[in-house]
């Protein structure tokens, strides 16, 4: 038996179209169509496919839900958006709710069969320009180190605290920088203050765990 797939999509044309495509692949099968995401729900449970080609907005219920209720009963099922929308705030979502796979509407329909196959073969794929947006979210908003030098100290207090932890004066410092001895220890303060550090030694050390120095010759 080839790859069943039930088609949801709330523009009856669209998934007309898809179908007849769909069913000249010699491996693929279009077992139901639906057109809000309540329905599809129902017929999941009722054909349990393979595949369902999901799009994210849809009435009644939208993609995103049907997606999450779907994955929950039927873990092993695989779901590919099919959407207009290439906005941050849907493919984040929809790949939250369990997505493989997450194309654009106007990808060619080569792409999406390759994007099938891909899924059953327990890949992701996602269209490039999808792929940007999720890279650019896992780099902005994925969990990481709570706090590091470069997200917490400005670009001049990481310069003054790598000085300082290779052992340069207060006035070799403001020479280097072109400021003046003031300013260097007002960036002094800020950098202590920010970091709950107290003495030269702790900074030492943090600038060499944080990577601005490693004090090799």
């Amino acid at each position: 038996m080839g790859i069943t797939i039930i088609i949801a999509d709330d523009h009856q044309i669209l998934r007309q179209g898809l179908k007849t495509l769909l069913e000249k692949e010699p491996d693929m099968e279009v077992v139901a169509e639906a057109e809000d995401g309540r329905k599809t729900v129902t017929l999941v449970r009722e054909f349990i496919p393979h595949v369902v080609i999901m799009d994210v907005n849809m009435p009644d219920l939208n993609g995103i839900e049907a997606t999450r209720q779907i994955l929950s009963e039927y873990p092993e099922m695989k779901v590919i958006a099919l959407s207009m929308h290439a906005d941050r705030r849907f493919v984040i979502n929809m790949l939250k709710a369990g997505a493989h796979g997450y194309l654009l509407k106007d990808c060619a329909f080569e792409e999406l069969a390759q994007a099938i196959r891909l899924v059953m073969a327990s890949k992701t794929y996602l269209s490039p320009g999808v792929a940007e947006i999720v890279v650019k979210d896992y780099v902005h908003r994925l969990p990481g180190p709570a706090q590091t030098a470069f997200s917490v100290l400005t670009a001049r207090e990481r310069e003054v605290l790598q000085l300082m932890a290779e052992g340069k004066s207060t006035a070799q410092i403001a020479e280097l920088l072109h400021i003046s001895v003031k300013t260097v220890e007002t960036h002094r303060q800020q950098i202590m203050h920010k970091l709950g550090m107290r003495s030269v030694a702790e900074l030492t050390k943090y600038a060499i765990r944080e990577g601005l120095t490693s004090l090799e010759p």
